[in-house]
């Protein structure tokens, strides 16, 4: 898809100002939380120690002091780190003079976390609280997207002993807080958590409904790949667990899991339907399809295995899927796909985001930004961007649609005219014409009046079977159409026969299928034979069944008619290569006036579920009864 070259450069300043425009926003509203405050200037030094043997264990104020402690900055970061780890801390005396204060571990995705305060006027714990997502969150101290502990109040020196084991990244960012100045705090991060998920969801909203007007499958893509980066993000910052799925801190362990992969599952099938990579080529289609599959696997082992090995090799596969999509992006562009350019901007923006925020997960280097808001920050980019695609991709089909029409348009301009001079041609020599139109149109009547016969012999044709010789099914269905309106504008009874042969499948079965349609072409003489009326019509309706229309006709005329004709096969076998084949029949007969559209098909119905029942009282019988109207 090309644009021209004012349109290029106008698009161009507009996808920058956009961005930047985007980030300096996001900076300036995200910059109160996420610098080093207060809140972290009241814990003293964090200490760190991990310990594998299960007996480990600090039960009271002394033995915090026996352990070999390694000293870590707030907020922590181990990365990717199997084993117990144990983190202690102590809180200083002004925070405690609060007689509500809050101890915040502002990293929702810990499996399990036991918090222990420790005095020295005390032996054991002062109180000891758990959390992580291990536990329902409904089990939680306080019920927050962040885990939240009560500060035991009325001590003058607090030790704290935090002990983690996590599946994924051990990461402690911790802060002490005054109930008064969190709930200040908390507020205000809600609206920015509101405005980014309701932004997400407006553009989710958006362009489902750009799919029920347009039917386009590249918008409901879409809007499944911002629902499920949303959920993604939702549950990175604790919002999924709190509010969407409380109770299920089994699903709560794997949601990071399957929600990305799902987004990755859908930006992939979003790619190739945007960038139309098909009609670029046919291979790399196939690979994203592919990675979109190996994507969509990982969903459903996202439920078994663990989380540990699966976020391992998904930041993985997501770093080589996104530089795999970036370099389509860039070699289309190269081709001259306008959108493509800007595409791999915009992915560009995910990429680096998300390469940040991986690497600062497994711990390999940390930012001054949380991870979290990195993502949030190139999801808000690239999502608005890749809207602003979109539109445009949506506006320039549609100025493609225009000049098309447009053409088409001088087209039929330039027939209408050509038509006009063809006119005016045939009245300047109209004298001279007229003999050649006159004999050119006696040659065309007599060429439709033979392609009519033709199409009249090749009509009586197609109606007959070419195995009996009688009518076939495609007959059967006209002259069925055309004898029911004729009942039901006449008011005259219409019957119908089904018909089978009897143990037909045995026949083909002891003799072979030659002896089978010989005996079908038997039965087809016999039933035509006793035939008395030319409006009556019998005509094989498929394998070894039959149909009879009866135009006219009652139940008892029909039942008689087709008796006539069981007798007849049953009394006459046939005799195929010195073989004597005795062969029976059963029928069912229904009668009606035809009364309503469609009902000659429920005629139809009946006469057939009649013939079934003549096979079920034991073959070779005739069940006759009149239809009264309904469906079968």
């Amino acid at each position: 898809m090309q644009l021209n070259t004012g349109m290029v450069r106008r698009y161009d300043e507009w996808l920058i100002a956009i961005t930047l425009a985007v980030v300096a926003l996001f900076l300036y509203v995200v910059q109160p939380y996420i610098r080093a405050d207060d809140q972290q200037q009241r814990i003293s030094e964090i200490r760190y120690t991990s310990s594998a043997a299960s007996a480990f264990s600090i039960q009271s104020y002394s033995e915090i002091a026996a352990v070999d402690w390694t000293p870590v900055s707030n907020p922590v970061n181990l990365g990717m780190q199997d084993g117990v780890h144990w983190f202690n801390f102590s809180v200083r005396r002004d925070a405690l003079l609060s007689e509500e204060a809050l101890l915040e571990v502002a990293y929702p995705l810990l499996d399990n976390i036991e918090v222990s305060f420790f005095t020295p006027e005390q032996h054991g714990p002062v109180a000891t609280l758990y959390g992580g997502d291990a536990l329902s969150f409904t089990e939680w101290d306080i019920r927050h997207p962040s885990m939240l502990f009560t500060i035991p109040a009325g001590y003058a020196q607090l030790d704290v002993v935090l002990k983690v084991k996590t599946s994924g990244a051990v990461r402690l960012p911790v802060r002490v807080w005054n109930k008064t100045e969190f709930i200040e705090y908390t507020s205000s991060l809600s609206h920015l958590m509101g405005a980014f998920f309701g932004f997400l969801l407006a553009i989710g909203v958006s362009n489902f409904f750009f799919f029920l007007t347009t039917r386009s499958a590249t918008f409901l893509l879409y809007t499944a790949y911002v629902i499920s980066l949303s959920l993604t993000l939702a549950t990175l910052n604790g919002q999924a667990f709190a509010y969407l799925w409380p109770q299920w801190g089994w699903f709560e362990q794997r949601a990071v899991a399957i929600c990305a992969n799902a987004a990755i599952m859908f930006a992939m099938l979003f790619s190739r339907s945007l960038l139309e990579v098909s009609s670029h080529s046919r291979k790399i289609d196939k690979a994203l399809k592919a990675v979109a599959a190996l994507f969509g696997l990982n969903i459903i082992v996202s439920l078994f295995l663990p989380y540990a090995w699966l976020i391992k090799v998904f930041l993985v596969m997501l770093g080589l899927v996104v530089i795999f999509t970036l370099a389509i992006g860039i070699w289309l562009a190269m081709r001259g796909h306008t959108i493509a350019r800007y595409y791999s901007f915009a992915w560009s923006i995910l990429l680096v985001s998300g390469l940040s925020a991986s690497l600062d997960n497994l711990g390999v280097f940390s930012t001054s930004i949380p991870s979290n808001y990195l993502l949030m920050l190139g999801a808000s980019v690239e999502t608005l961007l890749l809207t602003f695609i979109i539109a445009i991709g949506y506006s320039q089909q549609k100025e493609t649609a225009f000049e098309s029409s447009r053409k088409a348009l001088e087209q039929e301009k330039l027939s209408a005219q050509a038509r006009e001079d063809l006119v005016e041609i045939q009245r300047q020599y109209a004298d001279e014409m007229e003999y050649k139109v006159q004999e050119r149109t006696l040659e065309l009547e007599i060429a439709l009046r033979e392609l009519s016969q033709a199409n009249e012999e090749l009509e009586r044709l197609n109606s007959i079977d070419s195995l009996t010789g009688i009518r076939n099914r495609r007959h059967f269905d006209k002259r069925l159409l055309a004898e029911s309106r004729r009942s039901r504008r006449e008011q005259t009874e219409l019957s119908l026969a089904m018909i089978d042969i009897d143990h037909f499948k045995s026949v083909n079965d002891e003799y072979g299928h030659a002896a089978g349609d010989a005996c079908i072409c038997h039965i087809a003489r016999l039933l035509q034979s006793q035939l008395r009326r030319s409006s009556d019509d019998v005509c094989r309706y498929g394998g070894e069944e039959f149909g009879i229309i009866l135009p006219n006709t009652d139940i008892e005329g029909a039942r008689q008619v087709v008796e006539s004709m069981r007798r007849m096969i049953e009394q006459t076998p046939v005799e195929i290569d010195g073989q004597v084949i005795q062969l029976t029949m059963s029928a069912g007969v229904a009668c009606a006036v035809i009364q309503r559209e469609a009902h000659e098909l429920d005629l139809l119905k009946y006469a057939d579920s009649l013939l079934y029942r003549a096979k079920q009282n034991g073959r070779n019988q005739v069940v006759a009864e009149i239809f009264s109207g309904e469906s079968s």
